[in-house]
């Protein structure tokens, strides 16, 4: 279990392989190396457009890893910025072959939602996740009958079935996902499905957090309206130093994604805010205990 500090601190390693089979970190890397030359030529967003017949908002989109490109598209962006080393072209190219790759979800994407399937590609590429539950336990700590629960009649099995997918970055190898979760203390109380559901959720939570990579923080009832603005929170660190974190907030059944850097830093300092203001982690089992035994 993680002490309580220098949550924002850590540093990535150097040189991490690419995400296989998922396209959003290959095409962030290269909508910011395309960006890089663009600034570096002087050219604008929309001369860099025309180049490519595209508007001045698909180059942002670009820029920003959100869209994929063409062949074609690229190596005349690349001519435009006047790259004609061949080692570097043909690096890029195929980072363009990865970037229009199938994301890891296609399988899944009659239960995915559009807001949601940025934030899935990250999940499975991140080093580490940082998040706040208020209402319930977050996707990647829930048992699967807590799961079904709180998912309803919408497609049970087949989210469940993509929930199991998602928490394989806990156990993954060499490096699990490096996960700290701060949980509002209402959300153990708050009864989801039945006494025998409840337990093993609880259960679950204790038994997890006792993980090297997991770490679990107990926040004071209803911190959520008072600090993270009234809803959950989930930060993403990448292995690659030059991408930037990503902020993922549902908010009213939408995905919303801050990206501006006085956002992200923004939403670090909310983060750490909670982590300041809950119990520390080596609390965390007895006060689950405490929870398990109204059940």
């Amino acid at each position: 279990m993680a002490s309580a500090a220098t949550v924002r601190s850590e540093s990535a390693g150097s040189n991490p392989p690419l995400v296989r089979g998922d396209p959003l970190v290959p095409r962030m890397l290269l909508g910011q190396r395309l960006r890089d030359l663009r600034e570096a030529t002087g050219m604008s967003r929309a001369e860099a457009g025309r180049t490519i017949r595209a508007s001045r908002s698909k180059i942002s989109r670009i820029e920003r890893g959100r869209t994929g490109l063409r062949h074609a598209d690229v190596a005349e962006l690349l001519s435009a910025y006047g790259i004609r080393d061949e080692a570097e072209r043909s690096t890029l190219l195929t980072l363009t072959d990865q970037a229009n790759a199938r994301p890891w979800w296609y399988g899944h994407r009659d239960v995915v939602p559009p807001w949601m399937r940025r934030y899935l590609s990250a999940e499975q590429a991140a080093r580490l996740v940082r998040c706040f539950g208020d209402r319930y336990v977050p996707e990647l700590l829930r048992t699967d009958a807590y799961a079904r629960e709180v998912i309803g009649e919408q497609a049970p099995d087949r989210r469940v079935e993509l929930l199991a997918r998602r928490r394989r970055i806990l156990r993954r190898r060499p490096r699990p996902v490096n996960l700290w979760v701060v949980l509002d203390e209402a959300a153990l109380w708050r009864p989801v499905g039945d006494a025998v559901t409840m337990r093993g959720q609880l259960e679950h939570l204790r038994e997890i957090s006792w993980r090297p990579n997991v770490t679990v923080q107990i926040a004071p009832f209803n911190i959520g309206g008072r600090v993270a603005a009234g809803g959950p929170l989930t930060l993403v660190r990448f292995p690659q130093q030059t991408l930037p974190d990503l902020v993922y907030l549902e908010r009213d059944g939408e995905g919303v994604y801050p990206a501006r850097p006085g956002e992200i830093e923004h939403h670090w300092h909310i983060f750490n805010t909670l982590v300041t203001e809950a119990a520390a982690p080596e609390h965390t089992p007895r006060i689950i205990e405490r929870a398990l035994a109204e059940y």
